[in-house]
C-alpha cells in the first residue's frame, strides 16, 4: 500500500464531524466505501462525485484496509 494513498484522506473536525473525507472535500471515505460495497463500479461513483478521481476511490479503500488491520493493545502500568 502506498502512502501517498492515504495522504488523500483528510480529517477536519469542522467537516463531516471530522469523519475522514478525501482531500480536502466533504465526501466521506464511508460515503465511498458504501457505494462499492453496494456494487457501484468507479465509473458510477466518478458519475455522481465528479470531482473525485479514481486515485481517490482508491485511497479510500486503502484507508479502509488500513484500519481493518490495526490493532489497539491495552497499555500496562510499568
Amino acid at each position: 500500500m502506498e502512502v501517498s494513498n492515504l495522504q488523500r484522506i483528510t480529517f477536519n473536525p469542522e467537516v463531516m464531524g471530522g469523519k475522514p473525507c478525501i482531500r480536502g472535500t466533504r465526501v466521506t471515505v464511508g460515503a465511498v466505501l458504501g457505494l462499492v460495497a453496494s456494487g457501484a463500479s468507479r465509473e458510477e461513483i466518478l458519475k455522481i462525485y465528479p470531482y473525485l478521481q479514481e486515485t481517490d476511490i482508491i485511497a479510500a479503500l486503502h484507508y479502509a484496509v488500513w484500519r481493518a488491520e490495526e490493532r489497539e493493545l491495552p497499555l500496562v502500568a510499568s
